[in-house]
């Protein structure tokens, strides 16, 4: 295909990535499907006439080069991404399109950042890691909430979620992110990552009606702890799961996601509540939607079409708070997300 709409999207079969298809798919885009399971790439065509699917594997370049080959964009959805990301920026690099990713894994998110910034950079291209509900979404939220805030003491994302039916690819990322951490568990704060064996405390957070407060995992560290300071001068960046979705996530044999509407999407809401503070003063903002995987689509396309249309704000790796403007991003995404505007409190 030549049409000059092609945009690659690599784990087109997966659960995510189906997303993603169908909201390029809405947007006008026409999604070359790759990935490196042939028959689930062919049973996925045949579900859309007129897409092409493209085998290929992150080992080996000369077949990533053949399948980026007419794109004008590239969106990672396949992990463990400490495996498929790097590979697939190098692919992007060379075929001088953007790169998009929906990594929540916080080491592979950071290798983006520190492999990527310089050559980025240099070639005048966009690289958006950790472009999903997780990291992506709380980044945008907190830079809403700073406001005309250069800096900040206290950056605190919590999420609220309902409940939490982890895809098998979340799984296969937590175990990968876990084995590269040796177990350990990590937090962002003194401005830098610690690793540490503490264990984490369980406390209560007031999300705001109709939630209400909820029992919360503190240190329940997420991507936005690399999404956040990348961009951002605050030292101390905190994250928080409600406590019932934590237990799913860990549970023996957790079952996968189950649709509930036309779209796909499964039952589970989410509010993710964020809060800065400088000094005495704090700021908040809100967002509330459904199903966290389903809305990692909107935020991941979005993101492509700014950067395909100039509406980007640098070159090289950039987080999605650094390359976009966050309150018009936010309001982008309307039809599947509510954003509740930020609110100043004095102390």
């Amino acid at each position: 295909m030549g049409s000059g709409r092609n945009v690659a999207v690599y784990g087109a079969y997966g659960h995510t990535g189906r997303f993603v298809v169908a909201e390029l798919i809405e947007r006008g885009y026409l999604p070359l499907l790759l990935g490196r399971d042939e028959d689930k790439l062919l049973t996925l065509a045949r579900t859309l006439p007129g897409l092409e699917a493209r085998r290929t594997t992150v080992d080996d370049p000369a077949s990533l080069d053949r399948a980026l080959n007419g794109a004008i964009a590239v969106i990672n959805c396949a992990g463990p991404f400490a495996a498929t990301a790097a590979p697939l920026v190098e692919a992007a690099l060379r075929s001088g399109i953007p790169y998009v990713d929906v990594a929540a894994e916080i080491e592979a998110n950071l290798d983006t950042f520190t492999d990527f910034a310089e050559r980025a950079r240099a070639a005048g291209t966009v690289v958006v890691p950790a472009m999903a509900f997780f990291g992506g979404l709380g980044d945008l939220l907190v830079t809403t909430a700073m406001g005309d805030w250069t800096a900040a003491d206290e950056a605190h994302i919590a999420y609220g979620l309902s409940s939490w039916h982890p895809t098998a690819g979340t799984l296969a990322s937590g175990v990968v992110s876990g084995e590269r951490r040796g177990g350990r568990r990590v937090r962002y704060s003194g401005g830098r990552l610690a690793y540490h064996d503490d264990a984490l405390p369980t406390l209560e957070w007031p999300f705001p009606a109709p939630l209400g407060p909820q029992s919360v995992i503190g240190e329940f560290t997420m991507a936005d702890v690399v999404t956040v300071p990348s961009h951002l001068a605050v030292p101390e960046v905190r994250t928080y799961m409600t406590a019932r979705a934590a237990a799913d996530l860990s549970a023996p044999g957790a079952s996968a996601p189950t649709a509930v509407d036309e779209r796909g999407r499964s039952a589970q809401t989410f509010v993710v509540d964020v809060l800065v503070r400088s000094g005495a003063t704090e700021r908040r903002a809100v967002a509330t939607g459904q199903d966290i995987y389903a809305i990692s689509a909107p935020l991941a396309v979005e993101a492509v079409d700014r950067v395909l249309t100039g509406r980007t704000r640098t070159t090289g790796v950039a987080s999605a708070g650094a390359a976009f403007d966050a309150p018009d991003f936010l309001h982008a995404l309307s039809p599947h997300l509510t954003l509740h505007a930020p609110l100043d409190t004095r102390g």
